[in-house]
């Protein structure tokens, strides 16, 4: 007993020492590989945005202001080398010559399923020897340099490299290092997606619709290292099974902190930002007014939505925080706008956290008063989670209401209560879920929701709505308003109110 109890504590430190080595290793190749699909992802989408927009050019083809919009495209596409036009795969001109010689271009290498033409090609207009990247649609050919797509700076402990193959003709299209081909031939003829040989483990991801895999792979050697290391860490501590557990605590609630105070200082030093989705007016095609959604900007310019900050807001008691700052952002960006025109309205999305007190009527009658705004131009939109309580929030939820501001049910359906569960909620407006406005073929949970709005006579507002077909069957459902990428994302104050005037503009005409 007293050689088990004295030997236990060591060999467990010497198991953990690995496994924790072993666990960080299989940890960060995964999250690199993870990011190499979405910066993917994200090449491809951009792409896809640019060969839109310059479709939609309706001058002379390869005149000076379609080149100027081509090259426009270069720069606010940074993933964007170059922009062709084409005719029958003929290259008339681009974004780096006007009117230049003439260029047979190859077929496509594969067209995708949504049409758009794929090139893995050594072809280019400036006759040098490089692989490159082409999305084509219509007569357009945006070209990428194949490193975008695989140009993510690995945070790990030891170095970690990525190639880029094409399904099609199975061609390594790009790799940050030399790659070794028949790695992917001993990977293709077991269809496997791990592999360990000479040394290195490899992921394989295969993109089958984008037509190409990444290969991502470390070398074991500096595992091993680090599982000495960590040996070096653990065995004198391995009787010290408290301190291990404290380091692991502080571990575990450094994660947990970081993100808070990411936020907290977010909001202390106002960087949230209120973009705005316009609603429609189904059967006439009128703006009524916007949703306002808060987006986090990030130091490298992108835009985190509220479905990846608002949990952590919630559990970490910051979301009243940023609804105060919601709304006062909502009465500085667009408190002119609503006083000019009465007849629309901004929802504004509440928590749970929201509806514990009267802060947030508090809040509101004042600014309302200073703007000249009234009452039921600010809807509120409180998801089912809201009434989870209803003694404590449908008397703060009820006030609101006498105010006049108008209360919608958010995403009903998607929560824990069943339908009939409605007719008990004190509600004006009922929102549908967009995961049922893009099954609403099949989904028959749709037209029962609708019936029991309308027999409760409740107003609708469809979330999601991408095509006109959905635009069509929930208008003639019965369904009064709805809000999606159909008519717009959504938008700054300033462009939102530039959309609004335009659209009125168009109805007027």
């Amino acid at each position: 007993m007293l050689t088990l109890a004295l030997l236990l504590p060591v060999l467990f430190s010497i198991w953990f020492a690995h496994h924790q080595a072993e666990k960080r290793f299989r940890s960060e190749l995964n999250s690199y590989t993870d990011r190499t699909i979405r910066r993917t992802g994200q090449v491809e989408e951009q792409a896809k945005l640019a060969l839109w927009e310059i479709n939609r050019f309706q001058g002379e083809t390869c005149s000076p202001a379609h080149l100027q919009a081509m090259r426009r495209l270069t720069f606010s596409f940074r993933h964007v080398q170059e922009v062709m036009y084409m005719r029958n795969r003929t290259l008339l001109c681009s974004s780096l010559e006007s009117r230049g010689e003439q260029m047979r271009w190859p077929r496509p290498d594969r067209i995708n399923a949504e049409g758009y033409a794929v090139w893995f090609t050594q072809s280019n207009d400036l006759n040098f020897y490089h692989y490159m990247v082409a999305l084509g649609i219509g007569s357009h050919v945006v070209v990428m340099d194949p490193m975008s797509f695989i140009d993510v700076i690995p945070f790990g402990s030891w170095p970690i490299e990525v190639a880029l193959i094409g399904l099609n003709q199975n061609r390594v299209i790009a790799s940050s290092v030399r790659f070794d081909e028949s790695v992917w031939q001993r990977a293709q003829q077991g269809k496997l997606s791990r592999l360990e040989y000479q040394g290195n483990v490899y992921l394989i991801r295969r993109q089958p619709e984008s037509g190409f895999a990444l290969v991502v792979w470390a070398s074991r050697l500096p595992l091993e290292k680090e599982s000495r290391d960590q040996m070096m860490v653990w065995l004198p501590l391995g009787v010290a099974i408290s301190a291990f557990a404290v380091v692991l605590m502080l571990r575990l609630l450094r994660r947990i902190q970081s993100p808070r105070y990411r936020l907290l200082d977010a909001i202390n030093a106002s960087e949230l930002r209120v973009y705005y989705q316009p609603v429609v007016n189904l059967s006439n095609g009128r703006v009524v007014g916007a949703e306002a959604l808060v987006r986090w900007p990030q130091p490298d310019g992108s835009m985190l939505t509220p479905d990846i900050f608002i949990p952590l807001a919630e559990q970490t008691g910051l979301i009243s925080r940023i609804t105060r700052q919601v709304v006062q952002s909502v009465f500085r960006d667009l408190g002119d706008y609503l006083h000019v025109h009465p007849d629309m309205h901004i929802s504004i999305n509440l928590a749970p956290e929201d509806l514990l007190s009267d802060d947030l009527l508090d809040l509101l009658t004042p600014l309302l008063a200073r703007w000249q705004v009234e009452p039921q131009q600010i809807a509120l939109e409180i998801t089912e989670r809201g009434f989870a309580d209803p003694k404590v929030t449908s008397p703060v939820i009820e006030r609101l209401r006498e105010a006049g501001h108008k209360v919608y049910i958010d995403d009903f359906g998607t929560g824990y209560s069943s339908l009939s569960y409605l007719q008990d909620l004190p509600v004006d407006i009922l929102k549908i879920d967009k995961s049922f406005v893009d099954a609403l073929e099949y989904k028959q949970v749709t037209p029962h929701i609708i019936e029991m709005a309308k027999s409760l006579r409740l107003e609708m507002v469809a979330e999601g709505v991408e095509t006109e077909s959905q635009a069509d069957w929930l208008r003639l459902h019965g369904v009064q308003y709805g809000q999606g990428w159909l008519y717009s994302k959504a938008l700054p104050p300033g462009e939102y109110i530039a959309w609004f005037n335009q659209q009125n503009a168009t109805l007027l005409t």
